[in-house]
This record gives C-alpha cells, structure tokens and sequence, in this order.
C-alpha cells in the first residue's frame, strides 16, 4: 500500500468511526508515524503518540490506595492516553508507535487497551481512533513477533515508499530540489533497505540526512557525509548526479532564449535540469520556460509542469498553463 493509499484508508476508517485498530508495517524510514500525524492533521483532530519500547509498567497506571484504605485504584496517565478524564479532546488519532518492539508483558497489556478500550477501568474517548506501527521481523530492526491473540485484534497493512507521492511530499516540505531530481532519475534509491547492510537509503535518510546536509557542509566532505546517510552505492551515485546538476546551463541563460538555448540528450541530465527549472519557476516567467520544456520528450515536459506547479500553485492561472492543459497537455495530464 502507498502512502497516499494509506492516508485515504486511515480518513475513511476515522470517518466512519472504526474502533478496530489499523497495524502498519514497513521497513525502517518510510513515515508511517508522520503519515498518521499528516491525516489527523488534515482531517483536524488532534494526534497523540506514545512509544511502546519505552513505556514503563506505571505509565499504564499505577496503584493508589482509596481514602478509606479499603481498596486501591489506578492511576493512568492523563498525558499519554485520550482516556475520557484527560483534556485532550473528543476527536484524533491515538498512535501507538513501535508496538512490534515492546516486549510480551507490554503486549499484553495494550492488547487488552486495543480489544476493550480502556485501561485499568479508563475508557478511551469514543472518537478516538487507534492506529498502531512496527517494522517487519525480517528487517531485522528490533521487532518482535506479535502475539497471535493480540496480531488477532488489529487489521494489518504493510506501507511501500512510493516515488511519486513521496516526491509530492518532498516539493511541498522543502527538500532540495537535487534529491528530488535524483530521486526521480533512479526511484529504485528512494527506498534500498536491505537487514544486511549497516546503511541504508530510505525515505527518512534522504531527508534527514543528504537534502539537510546539502549547502550546509563543504562541497568536499559531501561524498563521506552522504555516504553515512544512504550507504556507499547510492551515495556514490547521488555524488555523480550532483555533478551534473551543479554543471547544467544556467537557469537565467535559458529564459534568454529558449527556443534556441540547447536540449541535453542525457536523460540524468534531463532529469537534473527540470529540477532546477521547475525550482526557478514563478507565475511571470513560466510561459518563456515552456517554450523550452516543450523542446524536450513529454515525459520531461509533464515532470516539469507538475514539479513547478506544486511549488507556485498561481502558475496554474497562467495563460501559458491554460493554453497548454487544455491543448497539448490535456492528454499528458491525464
């Protein structure tokens, strides 16, 4: 299931007030709990998460003898739980985040939470919906197996990176227009995990690590830096089309003249320089980077537009842009 998948079925099931909870799995870095966070975001409720592994036994409740000595109650953590006595309010999305790496006495205990929806005798607020992760036992990323009785009582997906909505996100949430461009020059890179390997590219290190390392170290530790972010391969790759990005015609030359300025035939490059043009793109010169885009093979031009578009939305209200959605890119579009 791709991200945007995922996000549609967590809306739906918020909507029609599902109580069974939805267990995502993936391999380590592909933001299942920012997607949780982006829905309840979007849907504008409120978001909790709390971490399974680091829980401790009192954060479920701890015993408190009753005034007349007579019994003991528990106390639950207002802070960690939509328990109905908590302020938070009536409506969001409850994470539970890393539930495959708590251990069995843990599980128990929230698989108890997840069935009846209360701990200790505290109900969960009713338009609350739970949402649990965890990484595959086969990414060999700390997960425990879930135990059956517990597995039984959630609905389990499994989340793949996907290129495109990664790079809708990535336009949006100001990652560099370099690891976008590279990215959708070799997608097979967006998501490389292998259990085998010390270091892995994955949507997060590509973020967090090479496009927030970009511009900020000398050019000539990049190649060591990105090399603890994604591993050896794909950072030796990036470095390459690094170079080609930093050695494509400027920018401001092609807008001087784009019916005549030069078409590259190397796809990389191709790739590299509708990055940088898409990042250059404002509502007052669009039409003279159309006139230069539209010179290349449509997939380019179509990468472009969407690139661009998603960066200055206004460009959309263009005549340029309306001449050519409803022209020759009407059926590019579709």
């Amino acid at each position: 299931m791709r991200p945007s998948e995922l996000k549609a079925v967590i809306t739906a099931r918020f909507k029609a007030g599902i109580k069974r909870p939805l267990h995502v799995e993936s391999s380590p870095g592909v933001g299942k709990t920012q997607i949780a966070a982006q829905v309840a975001k979007e849907l504008g409720v409120e978001f909790l998460a709390i971490h399974a592994p680091l829980l401790q036994p009192e954060d479920y409740g701890f015993p408190v003898i009753t005034s007349d000595r007579a019994s003991v109650d528990f106390v639950v953590s207002k802070s960690k739980f939509p328990i109905e006595s908590a302020s938070c309010g009536e409506f969001g999305i409850f994470l539970i985040d890393e539930l495959s790496q708590a251990d069995n006495s843990a599980q128990k205990i929230l698989a108890n939470l997840i069935q009846e929806r209360e701990i200790h005798g505290q109900k969960l607020k009713p338009g609350w919906l739970v949402i649990t992760t965890g990484n595959r036992l086969t990414d060999r990323a700390g997960a425990n197996r879930l135990l059956s009785h517990l597995k039984d009582r959630l609905t389990t997906v499994e989340l793949d990176a996907s290129i495109d909505d990664w790079s809708t996100w990535a336009l949006g949430n100001g990652v560099k227009s370099e690891v976008i461009a590279f990215l959708r020059f070799r997608p097979d890179l967006l998501n490389a995990f292998d259990a085998q390997n010390d270091v892995n590219a994955t949507p997060r290190s590509w973020v967090e690590g090479v496009s927030a390392s970009l511009g900020a170290v000398d050019s000539h530790l990049e190649s060591e830096i990105f090399k603890g972010d994604v591993g050896e391969g794909a950072a030796a790759e990036f470095n390459g089309f690094l170079k080609i990005y930093r050695k494509l015609p400027n920018p401001d030359a092609i807008l001087l003249n784009p019916s005549g300025a030069e078409i590259p035939s190397d796809p990389a490059t191709l790739y590299a320089l509708c990055g940088a043009l898409a990042h250059k793109t404002t509502g007052q010169n669009f039409g003279r980077v159309m006139t230069y885009v539209g010179r290349m093979a449509p997939e380019f031009c179509v990468l472009y537009v969407r690139d661009a578009i998603k960066r200055k939305p206004e460009i959309q209200s263009t005549k340029e842009f309306i001449e050519w959605a409803s022209g020759p890119g009407a059926k590019l579009l579709s």
